[in-house]
């Protein structure tokens, strides 16, 4: 029997679909997060955790095997001296599809496909820090001013 041995063609041709999923790995693995449609992320997700796998031994095979699909060499550089080191102790499941409703025009169902334990914005954190700083300093200097 053949069961579940099919995939969502996406309605395109065979070389856009291949395209399109290569991309959007590429991004993926880049931002760690990308917001999409739920067909094309349930797509995405059976080739990139394959390459996430691929990932978790990092050998000159496994590597030109990758670089067919990730065509960025620091892309795939991240992917194997980041990512894959990362999910070592995980057996499976690297990614979580989370809905985030309709789209407005179309009523496609979005969602965000991201890795499961992905690195927070670096840059966003930062920030955020400096004004918690701000905040405790003009704090300070409002308790410390007479009333």
């Amino acid at each position: 029997m053949k069961h579940k041995t099919g995939f969502n063609k996406l309605n395109r041709v065979p070389a856009h679909r291949k395209a399109l999923i290569r991309n959007m790995m590429t991004v993926l693995f880049k931002h760690e997060s990308i917001t999409t449609t739920r067909a094309k992320a349930m797509e995405v997700r059976r080739f990139a955790e394959k390459e996430i796998t691929r990932a978790k031994e990092d050998s000159v095979h496994n590597r030109r095997m990758t670089a067919r699909k990730i065509q960025d060499e620091a892309i795939l550089a991240k992917l194997y001296t980041d990512i894959g080191p990362r999910f070592k102790e995980r057996a499976g499941g690297y990614t979580r599809v989370l809905r985030l409703g309709f789209r407005q025009h179309d009523a496609a169902d979005m969602v965000v496909l991201e890795l499961v334990d992905r690195k927070e914005d670096t840059r966003a954190a930062e920030r955020q820090k400096r004004r918690e700083e701000k905040r405790a300093k003009a704090r300070a200097e409002a308790a410390n001013q007479p009333r």
